[in-house]
């Protein structure tokens, strides 16, 4: 396999842990934008001791798995006394309050981040990112995934049946904190460097989008959604192109090349965002279409038995 495959599929693989890191709080019922500041604490854990104190990643990426749920477990109890829009600000704080303090720190490098000796290729990040997206999957199809949904859709009624909203958040944020955190010593040690400008609200957003334009209704969305805008980019550097000069000779111009940056990602992203919002704003996958591929499946399955 290429350098450039190998790297893609490993930045993909990264981005699906950070996805569902974000999917599970907002399977909850809790909007979280301070996913950077969560993959920023899992990356510098990471970073910070393979640096200094030469400890191998089979250490490191549970700390910092460890640290994204300390952090999120301390985050949830005031963070789920909010609601709407103040729900959102308190999280953009925290990916803030994390960032100022790395950059004040001069032992993190400050704003010139750190170097981390240790390389995670992809035959170790593969494998990683499977676990958790069976996790996941298991974890949705369980009486506390159950116990999600219907805290995301009517905390009052949820309350009602004896379902402890409160407790439903707390172990979501936690969860959803710790896998956030994985994926940043991931980051750290596929990427060979941390610096804090790199986990921002940019980041946040992105990811949060990859989740919910995949579909939070089951866990295949955030891996849908997430495979589809971090492949597309690359699909368009070698489709734009050709198609620029096809047009081009439609309307007689000269040769043309286009090679598209992360400005056409986010053009497209936006677009695509907005159409969306418009004709399918419940994302790309649902329990409707999940159920529709799998219904033959187990219809099959009794044929056979």
């Amino acid at each position: 396999m290429s350098g450039y495959l190998s790297g893609l599929l490993s930045l993909l693989c990264i981005d699906i842990v950070f996805a569902y890191g974000v999917f599970l709080p907002v399977t909850a019922g809790q909007i979280n934008l301070g996913g950077a500041g969560f993959q920023a604490l899992g990356g510098y854990v990471a970073a910070y001791l393979a640096a200094n104190y030469n400890i191998p990643p089979v250490i490191t990426l549970p700390l910092s798995a460890l640290i994204g749920a300390l952090a999120g477990f301390g985050l949830a109890f005031p963070v789920s006394r909010t609601r709407g829009v103040y729900l959102v600000l308190a999280t953009i704080a925290f990916g803030q309050v994390v960032s100022g303090a790395i950059i004040a720190i001069p032992a993190l490098g400050g704003a010139s981040g750190i170097a981390v000796p240790s390389y995670v290729g992809l035959n170790a990040i593969l494998p990683i990112t499977i676990l958790v997206v069976l996790f996941c999957l298991y974890l949705m199809g369980t009486r506390f995934g159950l116990a999600m949904r219907g805290v995301h859709d009517d905390e009052a009624v949820a309350d009602i049946m004896g379902v402890s909203v409160r407790g439903v958040q707390v172990t979501a944020f936690t969860l959803g904190g710790m896998l956030a955190g994985l994926s940043g010593g991931l980051a750290a040690h596929q990427f060979g460097f941390v610096e804090a400008q790199g986990f921002d609200e940019i980041l946040s957003v992105n990811v949060l989008l990859f989740v919910l334009l995949g579909g939070t209704q089951t866990a295949w969305g955030p891996l849908v959604g997430t495979a589809c805008f971090v492949l597309l980019p690359e699909f368009l550097r070698s489709v734009l192109p050709g198609l620029a000069n096809a047009v081009a000779r439609i309307f007689g111009a000269a040769h043309v090349t286009v090679h598209p940056d992360d400005s056409w990602r986010f053009v497209l992203l936006g677009l695509f965002t907005i159409a969306m919002m418009i004709w399918r704003p419940q994302g790309m996958v649902t329990r409707n279409l999940v159920e529709r591929v799998v219904a033959p499946l187990r219809r099959w399955q009794r044929q056979v038995v």
